[in-house]
């Protein structure tokens, strides 16, 4: 005799319900939610995109009065405020759900407790807390944007079996195979922004789109992520870059940054695209002010797609969360570029990683890691 589902099963449906919206939310939270009553399943939901219903709304259409009573499964706690929609704990209070599980508590100061509160007010069973590192790990950019009013920043690099990115010459395309680039175009739609350097876009001829055909999704949660392209942030501090390179012929929006706009707002206004100078020392932009302004244009998780210099800049800065690397089976040689420009000259200065994963894509190596602070052991 099978037993019945407990807590952590049916909030592990409600987390796999949350990442069907990793590629379609910016800048809302994932989330899912299911409702049992009586030890049945009687709706699930999730949040697709920003403005439309959220999960809790769409798993209580799904069970109508077969809600009353039951138990609701969300991933984030319910909100209590009025955003783009109205609060979900009052339509769960509504509804007469008798009991609701929380995976985590809402990091948003417009929350953070209080839909929790609501619904303990109404007479309704709470708890918080089941599978939350599972949950968290759904939203590191909208907890740290919540938290530290800054997005979560993955640098993505490919190289060889050698550790170098490009020949001599720059000559980069391709180093890894179509999946680790599909895999690419996932990290794309996820991300709310993505950055890249004016020596990448010039060498490269760069679009920095999603493209719905290279996600390797289901049809119809490739042409949402496509739909909702990300911002395409070019960090340009002397504007190179022509107006006539392909990122500006692609639709979406594209943000320039400079150290100063030399008063040429209006030429970048006429290609759909802004220019924003954020002057940093040494004529260079200043990286750190760049991700406070995407974090305020509600961007949660950041993607860098950049030569070694600005990668080299953004991680010696310390605003990388998250390092992913994927290694080719190939080798081009002592003279073709390294992975990153970090000038050191002792092992003392050396920075660790931690390896957070490692697996293959394709014919290649997709290797995660994130930085451990100095004096980590």
């Amino acid at each position: 005799m099978s037993e019945l589902p407990t807590d952590h099963d049916w909030m592990a449906r409600a987390i796999q319900l949350a990442a069907r919206g990793l590629y379609t939310t910016e800048p809302n939270p994932r989330v899912g939610c299911v409702l049992v009553h009586a030890g049945e399943l009687v709706g699930e939901g999730w949040h697709l995109r920003a403005g439309e219903g959220h999960a809790e709304v769409n798993a209580l259409r799904q069970a109508g009065p077969r809600a009353r009573g039951a138990t609701a499964y969300v991933t984030l706690e319910p909100c209590s405020h009025f955003g783009k929609t109205p609060p979900c704990a009052d339509a769960l209070i509504n509804a007469g759900v008798s009991r609701v599980v929380a995976a985590m508590q809402d990091p948003n100061p417009l929350v953070a407790g209080q839909g929790l509160a609501r619904l303990h007010a109404a007479g309704i069973e709470v708890s918080c807390g089941v599978l939350e590192a599972e949950a968290r790990q759904l939203n590191p950019g909208f907890i740290k944007r919540m938290q530290q009013g800054l997005p979560w920043v993955r640098l993505k690099l490919a190289m060889s079996l050698d550790g170098r990115t490009a020949m001599a010459s720059g000559e980069s395309q391709w180093i890894t195979g179509a999946e680790a680039r599909a895999d690419v175009q996932r990290l794309r739609a996820r991300s709310g922004a993505v950055v890249s350097g004016a020596d990448s876009v010039l060498l490269d001829d760069s679009a920095l789109t999603v493209r719905a055909a290279e996600l390797g999704l289901e049809p119809e949660l490739a042409q949402a992520a496509a739909q909702r392209q990300p911002l395409r942030v070019l960090i340009d501090g002397r504007l190179r870059v022509p107006l006539s390179q392909r990122l500006f012929r692609e639709p979406g929006a594209v943000l320039v940054v400079c150290s100063d706009t030399a008063g040429r707002e209006a030429d970048y206004q006429a290609h759909q695209a802004e220019l924003l100078a954020l002057p940093g020392s040494h004529g260079r932009v200043d990286l750190a002010q760049l991700l406070a302004e995407l974090a305020r244009r509600g961007c949660n998780e950041v993607l860098i797609e950049s030569g070694a210099a600005l990668a080299g800049a953004f991680w010696q800065a310390g605003l990388v969360d998250e390092l992913i690397v994927y290694m080719a089976p190939r080798l081009l040689g002592s003279r073709a570029r390294p992975l990153l420009e970090l000038p050191f000259d002792s092992m003392a200065e050396a920075m660790d990683v931690r390896i957070t994963d490692l697996r293959a894509v394709g014919n290649d190596w997709r290797i995660t890691a994130r930085p451990l602070p100095v004096g980590t052991d």
